[in-house]
C-alpha cells in the first residue's frame, strides 16, 4: 500500500469515525430518553450533542490536545535548532511549516496533531531538545511531519475528542440508570429491559474507545517511523531517539490516556498486560524494523 492510498484511507476512516460517533450517541440518547421518561428529548438531545461534538473536534481538538498536554508555542529565536531542523525536513518533505510547541518536562516524548498540513503542530518535551543529538532529533521530527503528511494526525486527534464525550455521556446515563427516582423501576422492582441495554451500552462504550485508539496508533507509528526513516536517508537516528526515549524514566505529568495515543512513545510506563493494551507497538519491535530497512 502506498503513501498516497494510506492517506486517502485516513480520510475516509475519519469521516466513518465521526458518523459512527453520531450514530452511538443518539443510540445512547434515544435509550437514556425512554428510560427517563423524556422521550424523543434525549434522542434529539444526543444528535445535537453527538453533531456538535463532532465539529467541535474537527476544528479544535488540536488545541485541547495541546493544552491538556501544557505546550507553549515558541519562536525561532527561543529554540533555533528545533526550528532549523524541521524547516529543512518541511522542505525536503514538501510540507508547510507547522506551529512549533515545547512541553515544559525532563520527559522525552513528542507529538503532532492539527486537520491537515496547513494547520498542523509539533509539540516537544523541553527534555528531548536537550538530551536528543541533531540526528536522534531529525528522526523525530520527521515521525512526527509523517504523521501530518499521512493525515494522522486529523484521526488521531478526532479520537481525543470523541472517545471523551463518549465517556462523558455513559457516565451521566450511568447515573441517571442508578439514581434515578423509583417510578424508572417496573412493577417487580427490577430494571427494564432498556436499562439492561443501557447497562450494556456502558460497558462497552469504553472498551470500544480504547480499541478504537489502538487500531488507529499501532500501524500508524510503524508507518511513521518508516516514513522518517524515508526522509532523513538515516533510519539510525530515529532509532537511536527511540533506545533514548524508552530508557528514560521520567513521566510525563501532563500526559492523559485521552492523549497517550498521540505520542511518539507510550508516555505511561506499566505492567505486561498494560502494555497489551498500550497505544503504542512495543520499542523493541519499533527499533529492530528501522535497523532492519
Amino acid at each position: 500500500m502506498s503513501i498516497y492510498t494510506e492517506i486517502v484511507q485516513n480520510k475516509r476512516r475519519t469521516w466513518l469515525l465521526m458518523a459512527i460517533f453520531i450514530a452511538v450517541v443518539t443510540v445512547i440518547g434515544w435509550f437514556w430518553g425512554q428510560q427517563s421518561g423524556s422521550g424523543y428529548f434525549g434522542l434529539f438531545g444526543a444528535l445535537g450533542f453527538s453533531i456538535a461534538s463532532a465539529a467541535f473536534s474537527y476544528f479544535a481538538s488540536d488545541k485541547i490536545a495541546l493544552a491538556t498536554s501544557g505546550a507553549k508555542k515558541i519562536e525561532k529565536n527561543q529554540a533555533p535548532r528545533y526550528f532549523r531542523i524541521t524547516e529543512n525536513l518541511c522542505i525536503g518533505a514538501g510540507l508547510p511549516m507547522p506551529d512549533l510547541y515545547v512541553i515544559n518536562s525532563p520527559a522525552l516524548n513528542a507529538f503532532a496533531t492539527g486537520r491537515d498540513p496547513k494547520h498542523a503542530a509539533v509539540a516537544v518535551t523541553s527534555g528531548l531538545l536537550r538530551r536528543l543529538s541533531d540526528q536522534e532529533l531529525e528522526g523525530v521530527i520527521a515521525h512526527e511531519l509523517s504523521h501530518i503528511k499521512n493525515y494522522d494526525i486529523r484521526l488521531m486527534t478526532i479520537v481525543v475528542v470523541l472517545v471523551g464525550a463518549v465517556s462523558i455521556l455513559s457516565s451521566w446515563f450511568r447515573r441517571t440508570l442508578f439514581w434515578g427516582s423509583k417510578r424508572r423501576r417496573d412493577k417487580q422492582g427490577s430494571h427494564s429491559l432498556l436499562t439492561l441495554i443501557g447497562l450494556i451500552l456502558l460497558v462497552v462504550a469504553p472498551i470500544v474507545g480504547t480499541l478504537i485508539k489502538l487500531a488507529i496508533s499501532r500501524r500508524r507509528e510503524f508507518l511513521a517511523d518508516a516514513s522518517s526513516a524515508y526522509l532523513t536517508r538515516y533510519p539510525e537516528g530515529l532509532a537511536s531517539a527511540l533506545e533514548e526515549i524508552s530508557k528514560d524514566s521520567n513521566r510525563l505529568g501532563t500526559a492523559s490516556e485521552a492523549t497517550a495515543h498521540l505520542f511518539i512513545a507510550n508516555p505511561f510506563r506499566g505492567t505486561s498486560l498494560a502494555k497489551l493494551f498500550s497505544t503504542h507497538p512495543p520499542v523493541e519491535e519499533r527499533i529492530k524494523k528501522l535497523r532492519n530497512l
